[in-house]
Parts: structure tokens; sequence; C-alpha cells
């Protein structure tokens, strides 16, 4: 039974950031600010060309103008639902060194096609789920360096977004609108700066973490100078020469989550992109909270203890308290719920505007130095943390969410985002088509929500404008008739 989700939780009442519009200015409707329009306008039929009946949704292939072509599919992971998905299109399987029109790739095999040296030119009527250089937005460094660089960029142009206020705790300032990750820095390069913030607030507490690992691999917590130190004197020596190699990125642990039933849980929201310029991304309804197993305790002891602090299911399922049932995962309606019950219905929606808010940044932080290859998609997994402010942070980007189903639900949920993603990215007759204008219609979206469209922005602006100065010439007329 599909679960009727309230969109109102994904807009921002004009309490708060104010919206920015294609020029890159800051705008306040007055109103429900939305981050690009709702897919599926009056303008946007005639952009599709005419319907064919909801094909897209329901995933049927043979359309006008591609009776006689035969969709190939490849793909590196053998899950039933990327496979049942793409055979319900009536899609065949074939090998990489084949044919193929569609290919759920890993990120390997997507680099190896875009390396200069494979010399393998794409044609029209391919598409891929990764963008060439996606580990601008995965890699826990380039992350925090791409937002660091968006920010600065902001503040060098006068951009209202990059104003700053006091900040509770840490030294100096902090940006109003663009506070949404925690203070980073990357090791070893930027260890004398962590020192000297660590030595300010010689009480905080600090996560490590890999940056090209996952799934909770190679992470841990330090509350002292010496443990980091320790480290890395083991890290050079003889037993731990892959460390020694590795980047880490190292941020403030966030010590005040928000706590349900006393565990610490984050966010695992799905957030499509189908362009990075024009930057066109979608966020898919159906996300899900990841609870610890343990109740959440900051005590020195239970330092060390990831079953407190780590949501990642990878590490969770191996605890005695871990529910094969339900996972330990949460719905996020259900988390809305839960909120709007011992919140309050305003401070919720402010919360869910915060978290739309910051996807959209993350991405254009990135998007001026993202491949965006017109034969590219990419669904990536967000992880966010919500504090007992209800203030989100973003903890990483998954290029590679797990499609791997630890509960039944987990599965129909999974099926279901497939299904969407290719609703999504496929023009109306099912066939991959780089020469569409990937604008799916309001039927095609299933479950994803349109986060923004700049192109559909930029034209909403244009027209508003045309109006606007249309309006003011019979002013001008009018009044002299008076």
């Amino acid at each position: 039974m599909a679960v009727v989700w309230d969109m109102s939780l994904w807009t921002r009442t004009d309490s708060l950031q104010p919206t920015v519009r294609s020029s890159g200015t800051l705008t306040n409707t007055g109103g429900t600010i939305m981050y690009g329009r709702q897919a599926g306008g009056a303008n946007q039929s005639a952009a599709n060309g005419p319907s064919n009946g909801g094909a897209n949704s329901g995933g049927g292939g043979g359309a006008q103008g591609h009776d006689k072509l035969k969709i190939g599919f490849c793909t590196d992971l053998d899950k039933s639902v990327l496979v049942n998905n793409f055979e319900k299109r009536g899609w065949h399987q074939v090998n990489g060194d084949d044919d193929w029109h569609f290919y759920w790739a890993g990120v390997q095999t997507c680099r190896n096609i875009f390396s200069v040296d494979s010399g393998y030119r794409m044609h029209d009527n391919q598409m891929i789920n990764h963008f060439p250089n996606h580990y601008e937005l995965s890699r826990k460094d380039l992350l925090v360096k791409n937002i660091k660089r968006y920010r600065k960029d902001l503040e060098r142009d006068g951009n209202p977004l990059a104003e700053k206020t006091e900040s509770n705790n840490s030294s100096g300032t902090r940006y109003l609108y663009l506070d949404f990750v925690p203070t980073t820095f990357v090791l070893p390069a930027d260890y004398n700066m962590f020192v000297e913030e660590y030595r300010k607030f010689p009480l905080s507490t600090w996560i490590m973490k890999p940056c090209g690992k996952s799934q909770g691999a190679g992470i841990f917590l330090i509350n002292k100078l010496s443990k980091l130190k320790k480290w890395s004197r083991e890290a050079k020596g003889p037993f731990h020469p892959q460390i020694a190699k590795e980047s880490y990125v190292i941020s403030r642990y966030i010590d005040n989550p928000l706590l349900i039933g006393g565990k610490k849980f984050d966010l695992r929201l799905y957030v499509l992109v189908a362009s990075f310029r024009p930057l066109k991304a979608y966020l898919f309804k159906q996300g899900f909270c990841r609870f610890c197993t343990v109740k959440y305790d900051t005590s020195v002891t239970e330092l060390d203890n990831m079953y407190v602090h780590l949501t990642n299911v990878s590490v969770q399922k191996h605890g005695g308290e871990y529910n094969t049932l339900h996972g330990g995962k949460w719905s996020v309606q259900n988390l809305a719920l839960y909120l709007e019950g011992t919140r309050g219905k305003e401070v919720t929606d402010r919360l869910f505007g915060a978290i739309s808010w910051l996807i959209v940044h993350s991405l254009r932080a990135v998007a001026p130095v993202m491949a965006s290859d017109r034969h590219c998609f990419e669904c990536y997994g967000y992880d966010i943390i919500i504090d007992n402010a209800l203030k989100p942070w973003l903890v990483e980007v998954n290029a590679s969410p797990s499609l791997t189903s630890t509960t039944v639900n987990d599965r129909i949920l999974k099926y279901k985002l497939i299904d969407n993603i290719l609703s999504v990215v496929l023009p109306p007759d099912g066939v991959p088509d780089v020469r569409w204008n990937k604008v799916p219609s309001a039927d095609a979206l299933g479950n994803f929500e349109l986060l923004i469209d700049e192109e559909l922005a930029a034209q909403d602006e244009q027209h508003q404008n045309s109006s606007s100065n249309a309006h003011s010439k019979t002013s001008k007329m009018g009044s002299r008739w008076k």
C-alpha cells in the first residue's frame, strides 16, 4: 500500500532561508518557497511531445520512432531490484562488450568507460548511472573542499547567501545560511589548523573517517589530542602501510543528536541528479531513519562503542540487539509524524525545509566542477544527522547507495526507487536518448519530488520579468488617460 506523503514537509515557509533565483540572488516570495517548479506544468507537455499514455511511468518501450529498437542493458550488480525493473520494461541483458543502451555500472566501470585511454565514445541512445567525476561530491575530503570554495566564492561576490553571524560553539563567525556541515579538516594536510581549533575547545569530541571508504569502515572517535598523535605514529609504522597513504577527514562530532527512544539515528535520503549544468535534482520521498542498537552515551567508556555512535546498517547488524524484522529502520513519514506530535508542525516543516536547502546547496557547490555529461544521471545516498535543536547536518554523500535489502519493506522501497529513477531519467517513450530535454511529466515523477530545475526556474524568471515589463508599460499607458 502506497504511503501518501504530505509534500508541505519539503517546502520552506517565508520565515526560513530565502531561496536563490537562477541569477544567484536572494529572493523571498512572501509565501511558500520552492527550489524549483513542480514538473509537469502546462509548458512542459509541449516540450515532451504527445503523451503516450504513461509509458514512462510503466516503462513500456517500443514507442514512436523506436519501434524496432530493442533495449539492451548491462549491470555490474546482480541485484533483483535492478534486473526485475529492467526486464519488466522488455529490456534484455547484454555484456559490457556488446551494444548496450543502459548501463547500471559500478564506479570503476564508469571510470574505465570515460577514460581517455579507453577510446570509447557513447552514442545518443546510451545512458549510464554515474557522472565521470562523481567523487567531487561523494569523497568526504572533496565534498568539504567544494563546499568551502562555494561559500568563499559567494562571499567574494558579495552574495547575501554568504552572510555570517556569531558562532555559538566555535571561535569567530559562522555562515548564517550555509552552515550545514560540521567543522572539518583534511588530514594530514590540515593537521596544524585542526590542532589550533582543537586547543580552543579541548573538551570537544571529533570523528575520524578515511576519505575513500564507506559503510563505517575505519571510523573512530577521539577526545584527546594524544589519541590522534598515537594513531599518527602507528600509521607511519611498518604494520600499517596502507593507512599512511590515505587521507582522512576529522570533523567536530555532533554530540547533541536528536534521540528517539534514547537512541541516535541518521537519515538516509535518495537524491537523483539528472544534470548538473543546468542543475536538475529530485528527492525521493520514501527515505528512512537508521537507528543505533544501543542507547546513546557520551561517556568516555563508550567512546569506542560503535553500536552507540555509528548508524550504518553494515555496523549495527553485527550487534546483539539488532532486529532483523525492521532492521533498525523507521520511515521518514513516521519521523515526521513523531516530530509533529512532540515538537509541533511548524518546527517540523522548518526542519524538512532546511534539509531540502542543505541538499540543493551541496549540489550547487559541486556543479561547477562536475563533468555534466549528457549520457549520465546519478542517484546519491545522502546521510544527514539531526541535532536536538532540529538542525540538520550533512554527514556524507554516497555515489553507490546500497541496493541490498535487509527487510521486506526495504526490498519494496528499493524496487520502487529504481522504477521511479528509470521513469524520471528516460524520455516518455522509455528509450534512452540524450537529445531529450530531461523534463519528466508529473506522472513520471512517482515518489520523486522536484528539488531544483535551473532551466525551468530561468524560464519562469524570464516569463515573470516579461510579464512585469508588460504590466509596467500598460500602467504607464493607462496613466495618460487619468
